[in-house]
C-alpha cells in the first residue's frame, strides 16, 4: 500500500487471531487518564471487538470506521480547557466548479479550508458532523515533532544530535543504538524495518506489532525497537517508520516524565485554544500501554485546522507562542527523497513533515487513507481533507487532491 501505514488483511482467520487471552484481567493505577473500558473492567479485549478492530479499513465500512474509534480501540483523552481560539468566517471560497465530483472520487468524509486565519470553505459529507473527532493516521507524526519541539525548548531534550538512547537505555544493542534524535525525525535511521503490514500465519514484523500491540493489546508497539538490527549507516537513507516514530515517543516520555496524552494536553492542545476535547489510541495491556503517537491522534476537522493554522503562524496563536521560534522551519526543511528510497511518491521529509508537491514552500502533514493538513504560506491557505480512501489507493487520488490543493490556494475571493 502506498499511503503511509498499513494495508489489512480483513479473512476470518484474521478477525479471529488472538483471541484466546481476551477477558484476562490487569491491575490499573488509580488516577491515571484510562480510558472507561480500562476503568470499569481492565480487561484485554473480548472477541468481538478484536474482530470489529480487523476491520478498520475494510473499504465498505470505513467512511464511518474512521471515527470515534475509541469506541472500538483502547484510547487515552486529551482535554481541552480555557479560550476556544476562534476562527472568524471569512468570504465565501468559490470553488471550483467539479468539486462534487472530486469530493465523491477522493472518498471525502469532510474539507476545511483557512485563508489568512478565516474559515472560508467547510463540508461535512457521509454524515459526519463538526463534533466528530476523526482518526488522523499519520498526521500524528507531524505532531510528535512538534511535541519533541516543545521538549527540546525546554532542555528535556539537551540536543536533537543525542542518541535516543540517552533517554531510553534499554535501546542500546538494538538498531537504534548510537541513532540521534534528528536521524529518527528524518526516517533516517537505518534500522531494518519495513513498513508492509502482512497478517495470516507468517505476518511481517509490522503485521505482528500492529496486531500485539494494537489489536491484540499485548504489547508496547515501540517494544519492538528492542527487536531491531540494523539495515544501513543512520542518516544515509530515507525509510518510512511507524516504528520510528513510536521511538521518538518513548524519548518524549523518558526525558519528560510526562505520558504522552498529558503532553498532548498541556502542552499542546489546551494552548492551541482546541474546540473539542481530543484522544489518541492506545496499544499495550491496559494500565500499562502507551498512547500510539506515530498513527492514533483523533480530532475534528475544525481542530486539525487550528494545527494547520498553528504551522503556518511559526507556532504562534494570536501573540500567545505554543511550539518554540523557527521550530517549524526546522520541521519543514526539506530533504528530497530519491525515488527508489522508499519515497511513496512525495518529493521530500523534513522532521515528521512531507513536501507532497512543487508549490514552494508548501508542507503536510499526511494520513494513511488520505488524512491532509496541507499548508500553503505563499498565500495564507490551510487545508484539512479527512477521507476514507481504500487500502489500495487508486491512482487517481493522490493528483486529483494535489490539483485541488493548487486550484484551492490560487483561488480568489473575490471570484463568483
Amino acid at each position: 500500500m502506498r499511503f503511509n501505514m498499513m494495508a489489512f488483511g480483513l479473512a476470518a482467520a484474521l478477525m479471529t487471531a488472538g483471541c484466546e487471552q481476551a477477558g484476562q484481567e490487569l491491575p490499573l493505577s488509580a488516577g491515571d487518564n484510562y480510558s472507561e473500558v480500562e476503568i470499569e473492567g481492565g480487561e484485554l479485549p473480548s472477541a468481538a471487538t478484536i474482530a470489529m478492530r480487523w476491520q478498520w479499513l475494510n473499504p465498505e465500512i470505513n467512511s464511518f470506521t474512521f471515527r470515534e474509534t475509541k469506541d472500538v480501540f483502547e484510547y487515552r483523552d486529551v482535554q481541552r480547557a480555557g479560550e476556544v481560539w476562534e476562527l472568524p468566517r471569512g468570504e465565501g471560497l468559490a470553488l471550483p466548479d467539479d468539486y462534487e465530483a472530486f469530493a465523491e472520487s477522493s472518498f471525502t468524509n469532510a474539507m476545511l479550508v483557512l485563508k489568512d486565519g478565516q474559515v472560508v470553505f467547510e463540508d461535512y459529507r457521509n454524515r459526519m458532523t463538526p463534533e466528530i473527532r476523526h482518526i488522523g493516521f499519520s498526521m500524528t507524526k507531524t505532531i510528535t515533532a512538534m511535541l519533541v519541539g516543545i521538549a527540546l525548548e525546554k532542555g528535556e531534550i539537551a540536543s536533537l544530535d543525542d542518541p535516543a538512547m540517552q533517554y531510553v537505555p534499554a535501546l542500546a544493542g538494538t538498531g537504534y543504538d548510537g541513532v540521534t534524535i534528528r536521524q529518527i525525525l528524518q526516517m533516517r535511521s537505518g534500522v531494518d524495518y519495513e513498513e508492509r503490514y502482512d497478517f495470516g500465519e507468517n505476518p511481517s514484523f509490522a503485521g505482528r506489532l500492529h496486531g500485539e500491540a494494537i489489536v491484540n493489546n499485548r504489547m508496547r508497539f515501540a517494544e519492538g525497537a528492542l527487536e531491531t538490527t540494523r539495515a544501513n549507516d543512520p542518516g544515509s537513507s530515507f525509510n518510512y517508520s511507524t516504528l520510528d516514530t513510536m521511538v521518538l515517543g518513548w524519548v518524549l516520555e523518558e526525558a519528560t516524565g510526562l505520558k504522552l496524552e498529558q503532553q498532548l494536553q498541556d502542552r499542546l492542545w489546551v494552548p492551541l485554544g482546541a474546540e473539542e476535547d481530543a484522544f489518541i489510541l492506545a496499544d499495550g495491556p491496559p494500565g500499562v500501554g502507551r498512547g500510539l503517537n506515530g498513527m492514533g491522534f483523533n480530532a475534528t476537522l475544525r481542530d486539525f485546522g487550528r494545527l494547520g493554522q498553528l504551522m503556518l503562524d511559526d507556532g504562534l496563536r494570536g501573540e500567545t507562542r505554543i511550539l518554540p521560534e523557527g521550530w517549524v522551519a526546522q520541521m519543514t526543511e526539506m530533504v528530497p527523497i530519491p525515488s527508489g528510497d522508499n519515497a511513496r511518491r512525495r518529493q521530500a521529509y523534513g522532521y515528521q513533515t512531507w513536501k507532497i508537491d512543487e508549490e514552494p514552500g508548501s508542507f503536510s502533514a499526511v494520513g494513511l487513507a488520505g488524512q491532509f493538513i496541507y499548508v500553503h504560506p505563499q498565500s495564507g491557505t490551510v487545508i484539512v481533507k479527512l477521507s476514507y480512501y481504500p487500502s489500495v489507493e487508486p491512482e487517481h487520488v493522490l493528483p486529483e487532491t494535489l490539483a485541488m490543493f493548487k486550484a484551492i490556494a490560487g483561488v480568489d475571493l473575490t471570484a463568483d
